[in-house]
């Protein structure tokens, strides 16, 4: 069995999460986007913290996971939207369930009370891991976008903490 470690991202991570990201896109199942945007892109566009990777025994980067705000508005500082993705060579090793728990985790200490996913239900085996991070479907966007000319829909789930905005 390979051994996993977890640790937070770094900007010279890029190249082996980009590819990861690029695997993720090609499967049709992960995500709208078309392209792998260039590091100073994906870096702006989600929280400093928040961000890890997981490394094979061997040293490679084999799953990464961030976090990404939902709002520039004061009053949706405690919600973030989770991305996790794992090489395919990794899918079922229990690597997309490390980097999710170790989101969940640092939210929390970041204060953040929500974390949100929108997850194409076809993409069973992403819907099943947040569901066993204690995320639940709120419900499901009919027709949210095209991708390839045709309509996709999208779940919406989320996770509120216990320990976070509680009261």
């Amino acid at each position: 069995m390979t051994k996993f470690t977890l640790r937070p991202m770094q900007a010279d991570d890029w190249t082996a999460v980009a590819q990861i990201y690029a695997d993720g896109i090609a499967t049709g199942e992960a995500t709208f986007e078309t392209d792998v945007p260039p590091w100073e892109a994906w870096d702006s566009g989600h929280l400093p913290n928040g961000r890890f990777v997981v490394q094979s025994d061997g040293g490679q980067v084999v799953g990464w996971a961030a976090l990404s705000p939902v709002s520039s508005r004061c009053v949706y500082a405690g919600v973030a939207e989770v991305s996790v993705y794992v090489a395919p060579a990794a899918w079922g090793q229990g690597v997309g369930k490390r980097l999710l728990q170790a989101l969940v985790e640092d939210a929390e200490a970041d204060g953040i009370w929500t974390l949100q996913a929108g997850i194409f239900p076809e993409n069973i085996a992403s819907v099943t891991l947040h569901e066993k991070c204690g995320f639940r479907v709120v419900g499901r966007r009919e027709k949210l976008g095209q991708q390839d000319g045709r309509w996709r829909d999208v779940l919406f789930l989320e996770r509120r903490s216990q320990k976070v905005g509680v009261g």
